[in-house]
């Protein structure tokens, strides 16, 4: 794992990015009325762009699972607008990683904040999750 320090530093990025449809509406999604992108959707594409920056680079057999969202969503975006969500690395200790987060419409920022992601074994991930679910 010690590795991993050297292939991901601060500074390294990813992005993601979608043109938000009815089916990413918080009507849709459950989280409101209002037929503009939902906040857990941003959500998910901000875990993206973290997710575009960090994973290429964890060896075979591992990945990584968020552990920390802190987020605010600043600006409602309509259906048809294209999104594009960026994380940045600010922090590695070991096997977490932190980022700074943030998201954009055509027209202003939209969201903001910090993400953390643990790197796992995910053999030993998925044995772990396999006694839990088979528990007296």
């Amino acid at each position: 794992m010690s590795d991993l320090l050297s292939r991901v530093a601060p500074g390294l990025k990813g992005k993601a990015g979608l043109v938000v449809t009815h089916q990413q509406t918080a009507p849709h999604v459950g989280s409101g009325r209002v037929p503009v992108l939902a906040t857990p959707v941003m959500v998910n594409l901000l875990e993206a762009a973290a997710l575009d920056a960090l994973e290429r680079f964890l060896p075979e057999g591992h990945q990584s699972l968020g552990t920390d969202l802190n987020v605010r969503h600043l600006a409602a975006t309509p259906v048809g607008m294209r999104v594009t969500a960026h994380a940045e690395v600010t922090a590695v200790d070991g096997r977490t990683v932190t980022f700074r987060v943030w998201a954009e419409d055509e027209v202003e920022p939209i969201g903001e904040g910090t993400h953390v992601r643990v790197v796992v074994n995910v053999a030993r991930f998925d044995a772990r999750m396999d006694r839990k679910a088979t528990r007296p």
